[in-house]
């Protein structure tokens, strides 16, 4: 009998455990299906799968939080993914994979001092990822903080040996003009990832300012013959030289891989200006101020070719509008002082010419065209000074580089200018002179000495050489990488036109002046 009520005690006992025990789900269940559909990119289905794990979780499944905040950045929601990476560091605060996750949100939303605090923080839990010290060094760089930025990413080479944190390091020593350093840094890097094209590619960039990249955008395209970062900066180079038909073959071949790139079809606009097709150029920069209505460059250039088609307006709006976007480029107040004097608007085009003089530091050409310009008003004495600073800027670029050319027809003007203004025989002018006298035209004439004006403005098939132009051993720079920026260089440019015979003869005692032609760099 007492085994009886033992045995009843102990069914009793069990059947009030049952059903006293939750019925709890498990956390991670559906973790590996979620995983799987999420790598898939099937993220209809993912979605639909996290959004039935956290109703049966309550919220609590950290992968399930994480993996809906990975889709949201995808889909472009920041904000959103951003506080749901906040939730995944609740539900875990010693994960340093969540934290990373959050600064980089912040990162992705402009907060870089914000980011740089969470990496640090996670820096703390974890001191062994390269990946933090890296993404550190990206920040201090946008923040500006250049030597915590080569001292993060140096800390990242040494926990690992990572491409992109090489090229980073380049970079920043590109933003601070050592330009040396950076072909080391990618020397260097190629020495063990020879068969990075990208990283060829930027190492050839640097040897633009050494004359060397040829070779090396050459090595690129070996390992890459679809490169077309490579194939745009080896035919920008090839227009650089007025080889247009060759540079017009390798866009031809870039424009497979990207045909809706704007420096692509701004320098295809500009190949076709260097052959004088002025209505394809327009065509094709129009196209790239399409895909890019905010490249200073390509309005530039647009302002330029309806300068040398005689549309002043037009070339005013387009200046106007890129003088907005750089407004500290001397060359383009000049170029729309050249336009403001052909609308007959000659007190704006002073104020113009008088802005170009005052941010320039270099370029002799704004002091040229200031010079031509105070000349046709009649202020001599102005003229004069204005020339006498134009050699001043020429003598110094042939002290820091005897191998500087100079465009044959610069020195033409120059010339002509000079024994207008009776300002005495420059030597250095001279001897251009000799070497460039096989270079004029038969029909030329020197301009007398009288106070006969040196005539208005032609046409621009008349003009001289370029904003840039002045010094054919100025190189392209590329665009920086996506994770820095910088404000793009001066785009070089193509030789002037030469003048028409029968004007120059009816006008003997005429000068012109001389208007930008430049090509953009490739980006």
């Amino acid at each position: 009998m007492s085994r009886f009520f033992c045995a009843l005690l102990h069914t009793y006992i069990d059947v009030f455990l049952l059903s006293a025990a939750p019925d709890l789900p498990i956390l991670e269940r559906r973790n590996w299906l979620i995983h799987l559909h999420y790598i898939r990119k099937d993220y209809e289905t993912c979605k639909a799968i996290i959004k039935e794990q956290l109703h049966e979780t309550q919220g609590m499944c950290e992968y399930a939080v994480y993996v809906q905040a990975l889709i949201m950045r995808l889909e472009g929601k920041i904000q959103q993914s951003l506080e749901l990476f906040q939730s995944c560091a609740i539900l875990n605060p010693k994960s340093s994979d969540n934290l990373k996750q959050v600064a980089r949100s912040l990162f992705l939303l402009g907060k870089h001092k914000a980011a740089i605090e969470v990496y640090n923080e996670a820096a703390r839990l974890n001191q062994k990822d390269w990946e933090i010290s890296h993404n550190l060094g990206v920040c201090y760089i946008y923040t500006k903080d250049f030597k915590s930025a080569e001292e993060q990413l140096n800390l990242a080479l040494q926990l690992h040996k990572h491409d992109l944190t090489y090229m980073m390091l380049g970079k920043i020593h590109l933003l601070q003009g050592d330009t040396e350093k950076a072909i080391d840094v990618y020397k260097t890097t190629l020495t063990f990832t020879s068969e990075n094209s990208c990283l060829m590619y930027k190492h050839c960039l640097m040897y633009l300012f050494t004359s060397k990249a040829f070779e090396h955008l050459g090595n690129s395209l070996t390992y890459d013959p679809n490169n077309f970062k490579a194939i745009l900066a080896a035919g920008s180079m090839m227009q650089t030289h007025g080889d247009y038909d060759v540079a017009m073959n390798k866009y031809r071949v870039a424009a497979y891989s990207v045909p809706e790139s704007p420096p692509l079809w701004n320098n295809i606009g500009m190949c076709f200006f260097g052959k004088k097709k002025y209505v394809a150029a327009i065509s094709c920069l129009k196209r790239a101020n399409y895909l890019s209505p905010f490249d200073w460059k390509i309005l530039y250039n647009l302002g330029l070719v309806h300068l040398t088609m005689q549309q002043y307006a037009s070339a005013f709006h387009f200046l106007s509008a890129a003088i907005n976007l750089r407004p500290r480029m001397s060359e383009l107040y000049m170029l729309l002082a050249v336009t403001l004097t052909n609308l007959d608007d000659a007190d704006n085009g002073r104020r113009s010419h008088e802005q170009a003089v005052l941010l320039d530091e270099s370029n002799p050409l704004v002091n040229l065209n200031f010079a031509v310009f105070l000349y046709n008003q009649g202020d001599k004495k102005a003229a004069l000074l204005q020339f006498q600073e134009m050699e001043r800027k020429v003598n110094a670029q042939v002290e820091n580089n005897s191998n500087t050319d100079f465009d044959p027809e610069l020195v033409e003007m120059a010339q002509k200018l000079g024994t207008a203004l009776q300002a005495g025989e420059n030597l250095y002018w001279s001897k251009l002179g000799k070497d460039s006298k096989t270079s004029q035209r038969s029909s030329s004439s020197k301009p007398s000495s009288s106070q006969q004006p040196l005539g208005t403005n032609q046409a621009l098939g008349q003009a001289m050489s370029s904003a840039a132009g002045y010094s054919k051993s100025m190189q392209i720079t590329s665009e920086p990488e996506a994770d820095v920026s910088s404000a793009p260089s001066p785009p070089t440019v193509t030789p002037g036109e030469p003048e028409d015979e029968d004007e120059e003869t009816a006008e003997p005692a005429k000068l012109k002046e001389k208007k930008s032609k430049p090509r953009a760099a490739a980006e």
